[in-house]
């Protein structure tokens, strides 16, 4: 029976614990410059004091990668700097330092959720959109340029060079983004994907693109380190991508050098019919893991530590990463003294104020 308060080895490196931050857009960038600043540094530097990994935000591989004005980029010395940054308050705080880095494809150049997530136009800042197929990633959405095979090759390159700039800053894990209809995620689905040449139609070419990006990186990221991918591992669409074929996906990953499989699901287009429940995708992460044998980090509407200790005593996941609750209550893992967790995963700076609240004072879980 695996406990959330015990370490896991990925590679030469290991977590202090299994319960982790899941990459969530901060939407928080000045536009234009796409650096990390206050807001990155105090929100990342609070959430690590407990968890085992923090794994930044979705981070685009070069201007066009980008999906909002207001995402994080790494293809400069000014990104690279202002990330390490980060990095280094994450590693303080006693976490693994983790970045996913992401191109947005046919998703990209919208506003932010709350400037109304909508489309920009070239005249209102807009740039353009790279996918698989000039297929709308939903209505009112740009019709993306159909990838040449030279675009792609930059794809790979940029990829890699943002790792390399990861590497730099000091993060301890990078996470390839192929869910949630970004690039990587696009040509996978056959929903997005309706090429013809070596990159569509069958199984092996619509993986191509993923896995040569995941080649690209892993020859330039250390040895030593994990690599992560995030896949969508189905697309809640009847002939559209399945589990199935994450399954088979994730064991050609494994072969080329990949760690973990962060399971999430959906995203290849709106609107989405389906409804998320609670702890809705965690049967992908134990599918994929029992399948490939495959580490797998479980997500997606856990919201207590009771769930996530369920989910590892019943080996369904290695890692649970619980992502808008510890948005709002980054003390959680440190209550978890009162219920039997682990003490040292509380700030020595802190532990005077759990130990003079009687138990019963210190907020429940919901």
């Amino acid at each position: 029976m695996t406990s959330l308060f015990s370490p896991l080895a990925l590679r030469g490196l290991t977590l202090r614990n299994r319960l982790g931050l899941p990459p969530m857009s901060q939407y928080s960038a000045e536009p234009g410059r796409h650096t990390a600043n206050a807001w990155h540094l105090h929100h990342y530097a609070a959430r690590a004091l407990g968890v085992g990994v923090v794994i930044v935000e979705a981070t685009a591989v070069s201007p066009h990668a980008l999906v909002t004005p207001n995402d994080l980029g790494l293809w400069t010395d000014a990104h690279q700097h202002s990330l390490a940054a980060v990095a280094e308050a994450i590693t303080a705080g006693g976490a693994v330092s983790a970045l996913q880095l992401c191109h947005g494809g046919r998703k990209a150049s919208r506003t932010r959720p709350w400037d109304g997530d909508i489309a920009l136009d070239p005249e209102r800042g807009g740039w353009p959109v790279l996918g698989p197929s000039p297929i709308p990633f939903a209505p009112g959405y740009p019709t993306p340029r159909e990838a040449s095979t030279a675009d792609l090759a930059r794809v790979v390159d940029d990829f890699a060079a943002a790792a390399r700039r990861a590497a730099a800053a000091g993060f301890e894990m990078v996470e390839l983004h192929a869910g949630h209809g970004r690039l990587l995620h696009s040509f996978l689905s056959p929903v997005a994907n309706q090429r013809t040449d070596h990159y569509g139609g069958s199984f092996d070419n619509r993986a191509r693109l993923l896995l040569e990006t995941v080649a690209a990186v892993r020859a330039v990221w250390p040895a030593h380190l994990p690599l992560a991918v995030r896949l969508s591992c189905e697309d809640h669409e009847a002939g559209a991508w399945e589990l199935a074929d994450t399954v088979r996906l994730a064991a050609l990953l494994r072969t080329a050098g990949v760690d973990l499989i962060d399971c999430t699901s959906g995203g290849i287009r709106r609107p989405q019919t389906y409804r998320p429940t609670p702890g809705y995708q965690v049967r992908y992460a134990a599918e994929v893991r029992r399948q490939t044998g495959i580490a797998t980090a479980a997500v997606g509407l856990i919201t207590t530590v009771d769930q996530a200790r369920t989910i590892l005593a019943q080996d369904q996941a290695d890692l649970v990463l619980m992502g808008r609750r510890l948005l709002v209550d980054p003390a959680l893992p440190w209550r978890q003294i009162h219920r039997g967790g682990a003490p040292d995963l509380v700030p020595a700076q802190y532990r005077r104020a759990l130990e003079t609240v009687p138990a019963a004072d210190v907020q429940p879980e919901l």
